[in-house]
């Protein structure tokens, strides 16, 4: 488990997935991190997929052999010693228990009715009577393990048996699934699906009141192989489609295009491209040449964008010109030109996966709360039954008979042993946790055990 958090936390660290030139730069050898490790280290070991590296899987299945012997050595047959009677035929034995206590004018039988009411499995042989209650704990550790069997193997397949790509797509066109995918490791098969072909029926944002991008949207239409919608669906930032196995993340967005009126004809198209600018901020610009575009000093009227809100344009000279929103129909003159900006169209940067692991990965974890939970539910008291935790105590009836009981709980062990003689009732008991609080809990079960009257005191 150590040397598994230990690459997984190196994973987190060395970043996945890029070039092997990013390698070289960021570790070289004439400078190693650490005095040693270089790119010969990332490269050779897979650090750079590290979730899906031989090193990394063959650790996952050490721990994974190492929790299954644990479970068919330990476990199991903690189990199967829970369920055997532990009977108890000398008083000696009973009295050296960490808890006593002397119950007279008490009866075995009110004593198993307590404990069949305190939700204890009963059993009565002759004098004698058996109870265990909490088996279900023995089998938590158990279920712990599987879990975490669960939890590693569907983390297996979701490193190396997905599917993973990314895709900017301008409003309007279509893309086929598989010709975006890109599988992640050597169990990565694709299925049907990637022949779905997906088309971007329209990319549209919302913004604040300052103008800022608040969230985009895309609408998407699927289609198999037959030219039939399958699916119509428009994502969003935390709000995918999903289908056939394969998630459509709404991630990013960019300006394509813009579309123009020139002098009333048209429309043109104008390709929009990304400005570096500092920061954060996107900006888009278009070049509409005027005059001789085989001109090596050709000009033009220069056009700026953030969103798809509103259009800035420039002369020919540089110079501020004015602002249009798209679809404004409000036309504007520019070094004798008039244009129109008929629209902004926008791209839709989307990120596709597919991930058979993500399933298993979700049930181990719903398995390891549930039995997390059964492992400590010994801890809690539910009404008027008390529960105890690791506790192991034993009941000696003072009488001809003996009674012996036996209780498994959720964590520990409690056992119960009763010898019966007369009226009189002794009580021990021991505990491996919660001692102090181990006598509290024991006198009061031992409370709701009446006292016998004289006429039903047996001969």
């Amino acid at each position: 488990m150590f040397a598994v958090a230990a690459l997984m936390a190196l994973g987190t660290v060395i970043d996945q997935g890029e070039a092997a030139d990013y390698y070289f730069q960021k570790y070289p050898e004439e400078n190693p991190v650490l005095g040693f490790f270089t790119w010969r280290w990332v490269l050779t070991l897979g650090f750079d997929h590290m979730f899906s590296s031989p090193v990394f899987l063959v650790t996952l299945a050490l721990l994974g052999t190492s929790l299954m012997a644990c479970t068919y050595t330990t476990q199991i047959p903690l189990v199967k010693v829970a369920r055997r009677w532990n009977f108890l035929h000398s008083a000696e034995a009973i009295v050296k228990q960490e808890f006593s206590d002397t119950l007279p004018r008490a009866s075995v039988q009110d004593l198993g009715v307590i404990l069949m009411g305190a939700g204890y499995e009963v059993f009565l042989k002759g004098p004698s009577l058996y109870a265990f209650r909490g088996l279900a704990g023995r089998f938590a550790p158990i279920g712990v393990h599987l879990a975490m069997l669960l939890i590693m193997a569907g983390g297996t397949l979701s490193a190396a048996g997905s599917f993973k790509g990314s895709v900017t797509v301008p409003q309007g066109l279509n893309f086929v699934v598989g010709d975006v995918l890109g599988p992640t490791g050597f169990l990565s098969t694709p299925s049907d699906a990637f022949n779905t072909e997906v088309h971007v029926n329209r990319f549209y944002m919302d913004y604040y009141d300052s103008g800022e991008v608040s969230q985009f949207h895309t609408d998407l239409s699927l289609y198999d192989l037959d030219g039939k919608e399958v699916l119509r669906k428009t994502i969003s930032v935390n709000n995918p489609l999903r289908y056939g196995g394969i998630t459509i993340y709404q991630t990013d967005w960019s300006i394509s295009a813009l579309q123009i009126l020139k002098n009333n004809e048209g429309p043109f198209n104008l390709a929009m491209a990304p400005l570096q600018i500092n920061g954060d901020k996107k900006l888009y610009g278009t070049f509409l040449p005027v005059g001789d575009v085989n001109s090596p000093n050709v000009k033009g009227i220069s056009m700026l964008a953030r969103d798809l809100q509103s259009i800035v344009l420039y002369d020919q000279e540089g110079k501020f010109v004015g602002v249009r929103r798209p679809s404004s129909k409000l036309p504007i003159e520019i070094d004798g030109i008039k244009i129109d900006i008929v629209d902004a169209i926008g791209s839709s940067g989307l990120d596709l996966k597919t991930d058979p692991g993500v399933p298993i990965v979700y049930a181990g974890f719903g398995a390891l709360m549930l039995t997390t939970c059964i492992s400590y539910l010994s801890h809690a008291q539910f009404g008027n039954n008390d529960c105890f935790a690791n506790v192991e105590f034993v009941i000696r009836m003072k009488d001809q008979s003996y009674v012996d009981i036996f209780i498994v709980f959720f964590s520990g062990q409690s056992k119960i042993w009763a010898l019966q003689d007369g009226t009189s009732v002794v009580v021990g008991g021991k505990t491996n946790r919660a001692k102090a609080e181990f006598p509290d809990e024991m006198n009061r079960l031992l409370d709701q055990l009446p006292e016998l009257v004289e006429s039903s005191i047996p001969k």
